[in-house]
């Protein structure tokens, strides 16, 4: 991206000021760039390296012409260079952006109130989170900012035009520039920068002021040296950004000091579970949230917005054959949590499901005091707390992208003694919640949600629920498994009854852990009041995933395709059952039961499929499927019909207009329905339809769904917003490069 300020003006010309200029002049930065700096050594050195066209001691000689000032002082002399700054500036200049880089920002906006009386609108407070042990112009490095992230926090009144402008500036320097308000920025940074950097300035000091203190240093290791790097860092800059944040770094000091209590009383008592809680806890959560901010995606998302997206370019044609085995199934993986820390005894389970959904599961457990060992290649060892163990969490719990989660856990923390709050991402936030929100009200529990029912969902603790006969409107595994994991903290029997059959993971692994479920024809019920005892789990391969396989193979001619070790539950099974009546060469074999699960190996050949009228009854059977059979449909001949699918509406997508209008951009022949959706095929064996680009709403189905239409495609399909993928499907492009199908990722500025 390209700068067009003309004339830029860093006021301070140190690490981060010089920095800013060798990153500009790398990225080809056209214009001229002037520094202020109160030392004329570090200009001149700053002209002699070829940062800086000119510079004074003085600001008043530089503003004249500048239509950007950067103001890269230490925190508590923001003021002062704001008040030099509204002498010299004039005020009718709204064209001149003014920015700073200070690491906290309410003290900066208060100083720039003082200053200009007001906030300027074309001042964009920011903070690049970047930097070095290294001070001076001499430090500056052209690659400081590079893949790190700078937060911009305007205010009402700040100009959308100078926020992209100072948008441009970082991202021309290589950062990922990011927006949050001014409260939450430094609550975060007194707990990500400014804790750590306290910690290592007392724990040197400490050491250093004890006689053993040569011993001490000569022989630190590496882990010494890494944490107590920081404490390298300039101390008037720190002491500056102590005391300008002094509230939010005491209170994140408060907190710290508490776990480290906790700790430390572990300790003295040996105990051992404890204090695997609290290391596994952090040692997962430092892998598992890097990884995810990585991808910009998890707490990116919930802390911050993120302006990239990644698309997937997927090349026409390819082959399918091979065996295959697909990860594990989310919705068991889910379970064998929530139930695993609720029991009395250890869980051991394999096939764990390591994508986002499943993983934002197992950290919220951790969050509420479990001990929870792996996930390591599938498994994961969970030490229970019983049924009134959990430990209230220190804030939301964050469930990703996962309306499983949300709604499932909507019911267990509705019987604990704690308040809570539950939230996800932008796409599960936009999901209705009434349809649980409402039955736990009719148990009695005290549940808030946004306009529309609608996430956040926050919890009161302490309400005492009462078993109910509920008759779901709408079949739904979610909404049923929310209600019977309330009812175990129910007084007496809480009686769900569904419309329509639906898959039942949460009943067999409820009974597998020896706590009964009963059930008589469309209706089943549980007592409240047990408990739950631990148990081996493995959990089976993920039909919802191996479906994308099936399709592949169904419609790719000379395809050949087994996917081993596949959950068939009985109400999983609609994708079977609606490709065999398609005409699908699927036969079942080696079937089996695993830990109350049937499972079995699908071996399916490429046949013609025949367009055909999906029957009612096979609906809530292949609910999550539908979106790669859309794709079966569009390669069968005729015409497929479907009916009775409104749930399609409210998953992460309206999934029958996603879908639709993907199909309209390959030009496949469709009419949509309320409940459902008429598509007419074209059975030959050559290319079924074109290419063109596909907007899959940042539903993970959507995105393989058309990634799988490729395989039958006569041009490339462009398919965006497709970060999602992760949460459901880990590996999914490296599956599918073993059936011929070739994907790229390219990231794209939203």
């Amino acid at each position: 991206m390209k700068v067009r300020e003309s004339r830029i003006v860093i006021v301070g010309l140190g690490l981060i000021g010089g920095s800013l200029a060798a990153a500009l002049r790398e990225s080809g930065f056209r214009g001229e760039i002037f520094a202020c700096d109160p030392s004329a050594s570090e200009i001149e050195l700053g002209i002699e390296m070829g940062l800086i066209d000119s510079g004074d001691t003085e600001l008043a000689s530089l503003v004249d012409d500048a239509s950007m000032i950067v103001l890269a002082v230490p925190v508590l002399a923001m003021e002062s260079v704001m008040g030099e700054l509204a002498a010299c500036l004039d005020r009718a200049a709204d064209d001149v952006v003014i920015t700073d880089v200070g690491s906290t920002k309410a003290a900066i906006q208060q100083a720039a109130e003082r200053a200009f009386g007001s906030m300027l609108p074309n001042l964009v407070l920011g903070h690049p989170i970047a930097g070095s042990e290294k001070s001076g112009v001499a430090a500056s490095n052209p690659a400081l900012y590079q893949k790190h992230k700078v937060i911009l926090t305007p205010c009402e009144n700040t100009h959308s035009q100078a926020v992209r402008r100072v948008r441009e500036l970082w991202a021309a320097c290589g950062a990922q520039v990011l927006e949050m308000d001014v409260e939450r920025h430094d609550q975060v940074l007194a707990r990500t920068s400014h804790l750590p950097h306290l910690l290592a300035f007392s724990l040197v000091d400490t050491l250093a002021r004890q006689d053993q203190r040569l011993d001490i240093f000569r022989y630190a290791a590496g882990g010494f040296r890494d944490f107590t790097r920081i404490a390298g860092s300039d101390p008037v800059m720190w002491r500056d950004i102590f005391v300008a944040n002094r509230d939010a770094v005491l209170a994140s000091l408060t907190d710290f000091e508490a776990g480290l209590g906790r700790l430390r009383q572990a300790i003295e008592a040996g105990d051992g579970d404890a204090m695997l809680a609290t290391f596994d806890r952090a040692s997962h959560a430092r892998h598992y949230f890097e990884s995810l901010l990585n991808k910009t995606s998890y707490q990116a998302e919930y802390q911050m917005q993120s302006h990239g997206k990644l698309n997937f370019r997927v090349s026409p044609g390819g082959r399918a054959q091979g065996q295959l085995r697909v990860p594990g199934d989310k919705s068991i993986s889910h379970r064998s949590i929530m139930l695993g820390a609720m029991a009395d005894g250890v869980t051991e389970v394999q096939g764990f499901l390591e994508g986002e959904d499943s993983l934002a599961t197992l950290q919220a457990f951790r969050e509420m005091g479990v001990a929870i060992e792996g996930p390591h290649q599938g498994r994961v060892t969970i030490h229970g707390v019983g049924m009134h163990g959990l430990k209230a969490p220190a804030g939301p719990l964050y469930v990703g992208n996962s309306g499983t989660a949300m709604r499932l856990f909507a019911g267990l923390l509705a019987g604990q003694a704690f308040d809570s709050e539950l939230t996800g991402d932008e796409s599960l936030s936009k999901r209705p919640m009434g349809r649980v929100a409402d039955p736990l009200r009719l148990m009695g529990a005290r549940i808030e949600t946004t306009e529309g029912g609608r996430p956040p969902l926050k919890i009161s603790g302490g309400a005492p629920l009462q078993g109910i006969d509920y008759a779901m409107p709408m079949a739904s595994a979610q909404v049923k498994s929310c209600l019977l994991l309330a009812g175990l903290y129910a007084t007496g029997d809480t009686r769900v009854r569904e419309p329509a059959p639906t898959r039942d993971h949460t009943e067999r692994m409820l009974n597998g852990f020896d706590y009964p479920v009963s059930r008589e024809d469309d209706t089943c019920w549980l007592k409240g009041g047990g408990s739950l005892t631990a148990g081996p789990i493995d959990v089976p391969s993920d039909i919802s995933s191996a479906t994308f396989f099936l399709v592949a193979a169904a419609i790719t001619p000379g395809s050949d395709i087994t996917l081993e070790h596949v959950g068939i539950n009985p109400t999983r099974i609609g994708v079977i059952n609606i490709l065999q009546l398609m005409g699908a060469d699927l036969r079942l074999v080696n079937q089996r039961e695993v830990g109350g699960e049937p499972v079995a190996d699908l071996h399916i050949r490429y046949a013609p499929l025949k367009g055909i009228d999906i029957p009612v009854e096979q609906v809530p059977l292949a609910i999550d499927e539908f979106p790669a059979l859309f794709i079966a449909a569009a390669n069968a001949e005729g015409t497929t019909r479907l009916r009775g699918a409104e749930e399609l509406r409210v998953k992460e997508s309206d999934r029958i207009q996603a879908m639709a209008d993907g199909l309209a951009v390959l030009g496949v022949p469709h009419e949509v329905l309320n409940d459902g959706i008429d598509i007419i095929g074209n059975g030959d064996s050559g290319p079924s339809y074109g290419g063109g680009c596909i907007d899959s709403l940042g539903d993970h189905r959507i995105a393989m769904a058309f990634a799988v239409a490729a395989l039958r495609a006569s041009e490339e399909i462009l398919i965006q917003d497709c970060a999602n993928v992760a949460t459901s499907f880990p590996g999914f492009i490296e599956l599918a490069a073993r059936i011929g199908l070739t994907i790229d990722k390219e990231t794209a500025n939203a």
